[in-house]
């Protein structure tokens, strides 16, 4: 199984005093040089006057928008405590049990406008970039991520992969042929009404469980659908080559 999701908006910087991130000791490698062409041109446009209309931020960010320039300086740690949004707050990865700490090493991707992506045990510092920026010097960031993400995911897409990105980051990279067939897209409801906010905390809650249910990770579509309906109302449907999750709340 591959668990993809996206990052949160939401950072929580690192201890002061904690070492800055390698960009050499991260997960996938193949992605450096990717990772290395993000992050100057980020760096550069951060420093520029017109900064937060690149970056597409509001006035309340300009400090964020500011550390993105020691980036290389910036304390690190832990992509799990980097992230703090509404999704990673309900997966709690730091609370997880030893079994399900090690599932999440093994199967949990986060796909990142800024590292491409990551996995738990990755170190960065806290950052402000979004999939939907057109970064100066690279241009749109979906488009950039594309061929390098396919490379380096799809020899990991060999069986199911269950999507809780949003548009936005599942723009990046798209499982094919065999492994579009086994993808399967998380939607969340209320009632018969498609819900974004909350979807990020059901979608945290349902990655939680699938993590820590005491049964072996489901390996197909129906399989995902039987371990999900443990805990949530659940309907699997198909769509397009792959297949959408249905998971309603309240």
């Amino acid at each position: 199984m591959l668990l993809l999701l996206p990052p949160s908006e939401g950072k929580t910087e690192a201890r002061r005093g904690a070492r800055p991130f390698d960009l050499d000791a991260l997960s996938r490698p193949d992605l450096t040089a990717h990772r290395r062409q993000v992050l100057q041109a980020l760096v550069a446009a951060s420093a520029r006057p017109d900064a937060p209309r690149l970056l597409g931020v509001g006035a309340s960010l300009h400090g964020e928008v500011a550390r993105n320039t020691r980036l290389a300086t910036e304390p690190a740690a832990d992509m799990s405590r980097i992230y703090s949004g509404v999704l990673f707050t309900a997966l709690d990865l730091a609370s997880l049990e030893p079994t399900a700490r090690r599932r999440a090493r093994s199967h949990l991707v986060v796909v990142s406008a800024l590292w491409g992506a990551l996995s738990p045990g990755d170190r960065v510092p806290a950052y402000r970039l979004a999939m939907g920026t057109h970064l100066p010097g690279v241009g749109p960031l979906a488009a950039h991520w594309r061929p390098a993400l396919e490379a380096a995911l799809a020899p990991e897409a060999g069986g199911l992969v269950v999507d809780c990105r949003s548009a936005a980051y599942a723009a990046a990279w798209r499982p094919r042929g065999a492994a579009a067939e086994a993808t399967v897209a998380v939607r969340v409801l209320r009632g018969d009404v498609v819900v974004s906010h909350d979807a990020k905390h059901t979608r945290g809650l349902l990655a939680r469980h699938l993590l820590q249910r005491r049964a072996r990770i489901p390996r197909s579509p129906q399989a995902l659908a039987e371990a999900a309906g443990e805990r949530f109302d659940v309907d699997l449907q198909r769509q397009g080559a792959g297949w959408r999750l249905d998971v309603r709340t309240g």
